[in-house]
């Protein structure tokens, strides 16, 4: 028996359209706001942070980053705030449709379509380097972020927390409810990263309340080489920047640093 979709989707999505238009600048970070369409007619909006260079002729990286079911891109300022301050790279957030001041309505086939779009944009600006182009999703945006990179050339990949498949999470949060196994959302990352050919690091609180670590580490068993994995210790599944403090935003520097070094 297939679940409503009205109700799949609630179980699933948890769009925010908050009045709080909290921005960048509140935390002193310069910062484009960016409204750009979607191959099936929607505006999406974004904002394009320039990382800290060392010298003006320094070339960063870009993340495109791809967040997670709930909130919106207000609900994750202190994260880009200390991402800014600690690791020199550029980064480009956006809403998905339904979330924040994007327009439509939300689904998986819809949280595609508004990726390829995102990274269109990023394809359209002069100053950054497409080459160089990272995707980071964050739990469900991890999943975004793996069928993007299965059909579109990234630099390389960075997930946290990122889950297997709905099916699974399904199974996990709502065990009571028989038909999980019939969800139209698939969102299947397991069955996908083998395709991904580029390097990939995956980042996992071992005190996850919600998307369990062994999940992380059943996507990284199945990823290609070169991959890292790094644990971090105490996170839950929404404070993984707090907890794993420095340490957190060292890997991450430490990942790119790599990518930069091979690029000569």
């Amino acid at each position: 028996m297939l679940i409503p979709k009205f109700i799949e989707k609630r179980l699933i999505f948890h769009p925010n359209r908050s009045n709080d238009h909290a921005t960048p600048d509140a935390y002193g970070i310069e910062y484009d706001d960016v409204t750009f369409r979607t191959e099936d007619g929607l505006n999406l909006n974004g904002w394009f942070v320039p990382g800290k260079k060392s010298s003006p002729d320094t070339n960063l990286h870009t993340l495109l980053w791809f967040h997670g079911n709930s909130g919106n891109i207000n609900r994750r300022l202190d994260n880009i705030k200390m991402l800014h301050d600690r690791v020199p790279v550029n980064v480009f957030i956006f809403d998905y449709r339904q979330y924040g001041r994007s327009e439509g309505k939300i689904s998986e086939k819809g949280t595609y379509i508004d990726a390829r779009a995102a990274l269109a944009y990023l394809h359209s600006r002069n100053d950054i380097d497409s080459d160089k182009i990272i995707f980071f999703g964050r739990s469900l945006g991890s999943a975004v972020a793996v069928e993007l990179a299965v059909k579109e050339e990234c630099r390389a990949l960075i997930l946290e927390t990122p889950f297997t498949s709905i099916k699974e999470m399904g199974e996990k949060l709502y065990p009571f409810l028989p038909f999980t196994f019939f969800l139209r959302t698939k969102y299947d990352t397991l069955s996908k990263i083998r395709h991904i050919k580029v390097p990939t690091l995956i980042m996992h609180g071992d005190k996850d309340e919600l998307v369990p670590i062994e999940q992380g580490k059943m996507l990284f068993e199945k990823a290609n080489e070169p991959k890292e994995f790094y644990t971090i210790p105490g996170a839950m599944h929404n404070d993984t920047h707090i907890v794993g403090g420095e340490e957190y935003f060292d890997v991450i520097r430490d990942f790119i640093d790599k990518l930069t070094k091979q690029e000569g």
